[in-house]
């Protein structure tokens, strides 16, 4: 049976909800979008008229689709080249979804989405449909088929392993604009110690290239040893330009919530590179160069009023 046109609107009004829950699931735009469209196939098909409640359907639906995705991605992950990082999301993109909430800001940070990776697909389905979307136990023990019990075990394990990594912290636009133009400033110092006082003394550097651009595939620790790095990073090269297509030019802007750099290269974004800050210095820097990963945030960031670049390397 065909779809109403009032049976699209519905479904097109929940996508945004839709996009976002998927979003946080995945960790990757292009699979949420996938996901969605999965849903809205499943929807056309079904049995519209005897569906209750859409909002629920939909929603365990698209959850279902999602940990089937999440199982398959954890055995591709196993073979992915170097370490993995989420797909970033710049500020104003519809799919970061709700963020009223400490909780709902917090749950699409770029170092939470990374942290996610240590949960099951239960787990990180419990954790986004509680924290982001305020589901209940009983309509996520509903969703996901199981109790009201094993709903708020699978939460508590959840936030327990989230808490283990994670550094809480509120940024604000300014201070985030504020610690993005000191960073850049140390990092293009052509010196370690400005560098190294931005730091904790237990920060970590990850980079995501995916095979196609080239990343370390070990993670750096330690200010002295993230420093070095960056400032090697931050300085020109022929070898990197080559690399990179030309010399990038470097924005302050917002990725996920928090403060970040974007690279840019004949208007195609080449890195996004996320700050996770504490009240005691940058404590992780996460660096996308995987052009998979970038092609959403080129086209949000080459639309917006992003001003002059803060600096050529």
């Amino acid at each position: 049976m065909a779809l109403l046109a009032s049976d699209v609107d519905l479904f097109e009004s929940a996508r945004p909800r839709l996009e976002a829950i998927a979003y946080r699931m995945l960790g990757s735009a292009a699979e949420a979008e996938d996901a969605v469209q999965e849903t809205f196939l499943r929807w056309r098909t079904a049995e519209v008229d005897r569906i209750e409640v859409p909002e629920a359907w939909l929603t365990k639906v698209l959850t279902n689709i999602c940990l089937n995705l999440l199982t398959s991605a954890r055995a591709r992950r196993e073979t992915y080249v170097g370490q993995w990082l989420p797909e970033p999301l710049l500020a104003g993109d519809p799919m970061l979804g709700p963020l009223e909430t400490v909780e709902q800001r917090e749950s699409v940070s770029y170092a939470v989405l990374t942290l996610m990776e240590r949960l099951s697909p239960n787990e990180r389905a419990v954790y986004v449909l509680r924290e982001a979307f305020e589901y209940s136990h009983q309509e996520i023990a509903d969703i996901l088929e199981l109790s009201q019990a094993g709903s708020q075990q699978l939460y508590h394990r959840a936030k327990k392993h989230i808490a283990e990594g994670k550094a809480r912290t509120q940024v604000d636009e300014a201070t985030a604009r504020r610690i993005v133009d000191e960073f850049l400033a140390a990092a293009t110092s052509g010196r370690t110690e400005p560098l190294v006082k931005l730091l904790t003394q237990d920060v970590v550097s990850i980079g995501d290239g995916g095979g196609k651009v080239p990343a370390r595939a070990k993670a750096f620790e330690g200010a002295m040893a993230v420093a070095k790095f960056l400032r090697g990073l931050f300085q020109p090269s022929a070898a990197k330009y080559a690399v990179l297509g030309g010399a990038p030019e470097i924005y302050a802007w917002t990725s996920n919530g928090g403060p970040a750099l974007i690279a840019m290269v004949d208007g195609q974004v080449v890195g996004v590179m996320c700050l996770q800050v504490t009240p005691d210095g940058v404590s992780a820097v996460l660096n996308q160069v995987n052009p998979d990963k970038l092609a959403r945030a080129t086209a949000q960031f080459t639309q917006s009023d992003h001003g002059d670049a803060l600096f050529q390397a």
